[in-house]
């Protein structure tokens, strides 16, 4: 259950999501968007908790596809049941205003990066060579994408990138915006912003460059070309993940957080270090899956009692 790049990304080709319509529709990519980014919320929330090692239930004992005992930790709806428990229902929203700024401001520019470079414009390809120039055409569409994704990430990454920080500050978003700056500046705001672009970019080439070989070299004309190209992006989603994870952890490293401070997590000097950790942790995929989380047997569980998820997590500063 390895979360796909916020943005919406098309097969080669073009999509509905980039293709050009009326005035309203962007107005509607923006509703769809926000429902979206509202209904995956408590998803995304539980993925955040996990991925800064907040277990505050123990694994118990399963079995495995061989019929083996082993340790799982709880899953998404244990987790969400837990949460509802300690902070009630609206825990489970918890920092979705900036991640709904965040969503809208990333539709927008899509659609003004597209109005201002529109694909048109571009060098027309001969057609000479049937499959070069349809390799050609992929390459030049890819790029166009990967320009609109990168400054849609670029802009929409202060608080996409701080909502993971949001979520644990029981301020507004504006009391938590000015207390970011007070304390880390401006380069505050983008804190992980490169292992993201980098997870945007390295996924987008993959999926388009993949769908293109398999659907012209590997797959029968009856197979659905979209269906394909989102069984890429589901496999693609899952090696680009360890960008994710480490640019969600480098939002909240060393920033107020106990979950980002020793001894819960070292204070990383940059996201290659906080990469090379986890790397040696064997931790990179951590969260990647929410239904089966086996537990490490070499671990131990510590309880983590705590009259509510906030107070665990985030401590005052003076």
């Amino acid at each position: 259950m390895a979360a796909l790049p916020p943005g919406p990304l098309s097969p080669p080709g073009g999509g509905a999501a980039d293709a050009a319509g009326p005035e309203g529709a962007e107005g509607l990519f923006v509703l769809l968007g926000a429902g979206l980014a509202a209904a995956s919320h408590p998803l995304l929330y539980v993925k955040l908790l996990v991925q800064v090692g907040h277990e505050p239930l123990p694994p118990t004992i399963g079995r495995n596809v061989l019929g083996r005992k082993v340790l799982y930790l709880p899953g998404f709806f244990t987790y969400a049941r837990h949460i509802v428990e300690v902070d009630g229902k609206r825990g489970l929203f918890r920092g979705l205003t900036p991640r709904l700024i965040s969503s809208t401001l990333s539709t927008i520019t899509r659609g003004s990066v597209k109005k201002a470079f529109p694909l048109e414009d571009m060098e027309h390809v001969s057609n000479k060579d049937d499959v070069k120039t349809s390799l050609r055409k992929v390459v030049r569409e890819t790029s166009h994408e990967m320009m609109m994704q990168c400054v849609s990430r670029v802009v929409s990454h202060p608080l996409h990138g701080e909502s993971c920080l949001f979520s644990f500050l029981g301020s507004g978003v504006f009391s938590a915006i000015g207390r970011i700056f007070k304390e880390e500046g401006i380069l505050g705001f983008f804190v992980g912003l490169v292992p993201h672009v980098l997870g945007d970019v390295i996924f987008l080439w993959c999926c388009n460059l993949l769908a293109h070989f398999i659907n012209t070299y590997a797959v029968d004309d009856n197979v659905s070309e979209a269906a394909a190209f989102l069984c890429f992006q589901i496999a693609v989603s899952m090696l680009t993940y360890p960008f994710l994870l480490v640019g969600d952890l480098m939002a909240v490293n060393n920033c107020g957080l106990r979950a980002g401070l020793p001894p819960y997590a070292p204070a990383f000097a940059s996201w290659i270090h906080c990469w090379r950790y986890l790397s040696a942790q064997g931790q990179l995929f951590r969260g990647s899956s929410l239904l089966f989380r086996r537990a490490d047997s070499s671990s131990t569980w510590t309880p983590q009692e705590t009259p509510s998820l906030f107070r665990y997590l985030y401590i005052s500063i003076f």
